[in-house]
């Protein structure tokens, strides 16, 4: 990772704008102005992004635990923020290895002090496209052994595609690329639920957000439904609870009840 990338802090980034979203200082004023912007169209999306922080950390701690995955191919991990994958994996297993995949030079340059790892295992970065899945294997072996199993983690990363890029091709690739006892894991956006509206519930709320949001310069993000995502698992073994709203994927225990459904669906699958 040589030079410094140029940034162009006169165009959103859905990386940065997340990183708003979640409370993070790694963005800028057009990150905050079209965040607050999607935010005041769809009110769910800070729900959204926090459920899904969350259930990243739910499913981390099980592959590194009990499911026993030491290898971990986290493919659009956006900007480091509390609880990366890696410090999740390590926590639970210290020899855990985590390759991070990523395009954005923002992330790019937050990679430096993002490659930091306990002396049992690893942590390194890829700068590739996921409409590359060759060449994000290739780069990921020098620190994966993809004899052994791994935990794919794609997360709203499969949105970034247009149905024309083939989201499925492009997982079918990475997926043939791992072992068995390997692991896939997928969150992506859905616009099923809705946000509370002066009529009732608004289902189109995160899709007019969406578009506001190309139209002032961002990357567009493409919705789609939970029996799309389910199909992602194809040829799979998916755990239970199966492929569920990402705050009710094995959330942790609340005297308060169930957590509320958000517009985000997700699963783990393990590779037969």
């Amino acid at each position: 990772m040589t030079g410094h990338p140029e940034i162009d802090t006169s165009v959103p980034h859905s990386a940065r704008i997340w990183n708003h979203w979640l409370g993070g200082k790694d963005n800028y004023p057009v990150d905050r102005e079209v965040g607050d912007d999607f935010v005041s169209i769809f009110p769910g999306q800070v729900d959204i992004a926090r459920h899904s922080r969350a259930f990243l950390g739910r499913a981390v701690r099980y592959l590194a635990g009990e499911a026993g995955v030491r290898q971990f191919l986290d493919v659009g991990t956006g900007l480091p923020t509390v609880d990366n994958t890696h410090e999740v994996a390590q926590r639970v297993s210290p020899d855990a290895r985590i390759v991070y995949v990523d395009n954005d030079p923002l992330v790019l340059v937050h990679a430096r002090a993002l490659l930091t790892s306990t002396p049992e295992g690893a942590t390194a970065y890829v700068d590739a496209d996921i409409r590359d899945p060759d060449a994000i294997l290739a780069k990921a072996a020098e620190t994966l052994d993809f004899d052994e199993p791994v935990a794919l983690l794609l997360l709203g990363i499969l949105g970034h595609l247009t149905d024309e890029e083939d989201p499925e091709g492009v997982l079918g690739r990475l997926v043939a690329a791992l072992a068995p006892g390997s692991h896939v894991v997928i969150n992506d956006g859905t616009d099923v639920i809705g946000t509370p509206g002066a009529d009732g519930v608004d289902e189109s709320a995160r899709a007019r957000a969406i578009t506001r949001y190309v139209q002032a310069g961002g990357v567009a993000y493409n919705l789609r439904s939970p029996e799309r995502i389910t199909g992602y698992f194809s040829g799979l073994e998916l755990l239970e609870p199966g492929v569920v709203t990402v705050s009710r994927w094995r959330p942790e225990p609340s005297p308060f009840g169930e957590p509320p459904a958000v517009d985000a669906f997700c699963g783990v699958a393990r590779v037969p």
